[in-house]
Formats: C-alpha cells, structure tokens, sequence
C-alpha cells in the first residue's frame, strides 16, 4: 500500500511516471538503508494504517501523507539535525511537484514536531506524532522489538554512553502528563505505554 498511496498522492500533482517513481525509489532506499532497523518502511506501513483509522478526524491528508514518507528519510544515528534534514529534502522534493507552499511548510512543521512531540495548537500535527509513537503502546512483544531495533541503529555506541542516554529518553516520555496529544491514541494506547516504558526502564 506505501508505494500506491504515494503515487495516488503524487499523481495530484504531476503525470510523470518516471519523476514519480524517481521519488519512489529514493524514499524506498533511504528507508531500506543497512544502518535501518526500526526507521523502515515498515515503520511507515504502520504509521499508515494507524493514520488511516483516524483519517476522517484528519484536516489536510495530503499533507500529513507527504510528512509520513519525509519525516525520517534522513536519519543517520549520530546526528542531532536529522528531522531538520528530513524537512529539507520534503521542501526541495515538494516543491520539484509544485505543491503549495502552505502544504510545504505545514509539513515541515510536522516533521519537525517529531524532536520533541510536545503538543501542538494543530490537531493533524498531534495526530501525526501520536501515529508515530504508536508503538510504544503495542504488546510488550512489539514494543521489545521496537526498543531492540533502535539499539541497534545506535550500535555504534557502546553501552556505557547508550545506556544513559535511552534512559533518559524513557524518563521523558514517563514525565509527560500525556503521551498521547489525541483522545483516539490516548485512550488505546496511554495505559499501555507507560507499563512498557517502565518494564523496560526497571531492566537496565
């Protein structure tokens, strides 16, 4: 469904095939990138299907369709600037298509909000960061897996500077009031987070 949805997207705003599937492939690759783990099409494809449920509450698909496919596609591990040059990219390839600039710029509002995901004054953007930390409220089985992959994009640090620095991104999301902006993601997903946060910071 990620490739067909992003032609259906795309084809609203230019017919060339070729152009279309240049910017595919691009996508494609970068999220299929050896150092990958958990920042994957896969990620994506869950992304979608969470964002699909509530798309009816969603104002602007389009727009927050083009921040699922650029919102991680730069990610190097070792970098702090990584949603800075994710929202870069989607301007310069947006604009390639012409799409407008309240899209642009909404998007890269979008991308940017997943540093932080603090709430935002938009209800799309906090639909969008609460798709994205979706899977910190799945089964115990998929949240370890989740927090396994990300370890391993960070593999090039050994564990006495990893350590450290995961659990403090635990204790972040565990001292939020709200993890989850939205009632929808809330209400599915609030409880659960916060039991596999905890689990997972009570095993280092």
């Amino acid at each position: 469904m990620l490739k067909e949805t992003f032609t259906e997207l795309l084809l609203k705003y230019t017919d060339d095939k070729r152009l279309i599937n240049g910017l595919w492939t691009e996508i494609e690759k970068n999220y299929s990138g050896k150092k990958r783990h958990y920042h994957t099409l896969q990620h994506l494809d869950n992304l979608l299907s969470q964002l699909t449920i509530v798309k009816r509450e969603i104002k602007n698909w389009e727009t927050t369709l083009f921040t699922l496919y650029y919102h991680d596609i730069i990610y190097n591990a070792t970098k702090s600037d990584n949603e800075e040059k994710s929202a870069e990219l989607a301007e310069k390839r947006m604009k390639e298509i012409s799409v407008s600039s309240n899209i642009i710029e909404q998007c890269k509002k979008q991308i940017l909000a997943t540093k932080s995901h603090h709430k935002s004054i938009d209800s799309d953007t906090n639909y969008f960061t609460d798709a994205d930390l979706s899977v910190l409220g799945q089964s115990w089985e998929t949240y370890t897996q989740y927090y396994k992959n990300v370890r391993k994009e960070y593999a090039i640090y050994p564990t006495f500077i990893y350590n450290p620095g995961r659990k403090k991104v635990l204790h972040h999301f565990l001292s939020m009031d709200r993890i989850f902006k939205t009632d929808f993601f809330y209400n599915q997903f609030e409880t659960q987070a916060k039991q596999n946060l905890k689990r997972e910071l009570d095993s280092f």
